[in-house]
């Protein structure tokens, strides 16, 4: 099974939502390419809501181009099998945490975002995965810093789909 296959099939599964998911299955019905960098239209993204072992705590990157704090995340890349396997990869890479685990249950949100040409949307797919025990994270060359943020504080630094995202995985853990 392709990585667009997995895609389709993984959002036709996700009950939340359905406006947005419409919209995403309707992009990639349209786009081929729907996957990926170089599709002009907007392309699938996926990324991971990290939780601390203790589960009172979130990592969230402050990223280089946008000057935002964010979950980990970013493009789907040929190697990726599955969205959630480039929402793991993307959040190991950027997070610098071996052994991180996926939530079960699928995505925890979808977000579809605007960003500057040539690209027009972003149409990612959030998860949530938690840290192992003793999990230390380390900056990777796409973020200016990288902290642990109690939920509480998570609206003070984050924009809106942050703490959606938070909210939906805090459901999830409950």
């Amino acid at each position: 099974m392709s990585l667009f296959d997995d895609a389709v099939l993984v959002l036709k599964g996700y009950e939340g939502q359905p406006e947005l998911r419409d919209v995403y299955l309707e992009h990639l019905a349209a786009h081929p390419d729907g996957m990926y960098k170089p599709c002009g239209a907007g392309h699938l993204t996926s990324s991971a809501l990290v939780i601390d072992p203790a589960r009172e705590r979130v990592l969230l990157t402050l990223h280089k181009k946008l000057g935002m704090w964010l979950q980990m995340g970013g493009h789907c890349e040929d190697g990726d099998a599955t969205v959630e396997a480039a929402a793991l990869r993307e959040a190991t890479e950027e997070s610098g945490i071996a052994g991180l685990t996926l939530l079960p249950g699928g995505p925890v949100r979808l977000d579809r975002h605007p960003i500057p040409a040539p690209c027009h949307w972003h149409l990612d797919v959030q998860y949530a995965a938690l840290a192992p025990a003793g999990a230390v994270a380390e900056i990777s060359e796409e973020s200016l810093d990288l902290r642990w943020f109690a939920y509480g504080e998570v609206a003070d630094v984050a924009d809106t789909s942050v703490v959606r995202l938070m909210e939906g995985t805090l459901a999830r853990l409950s």
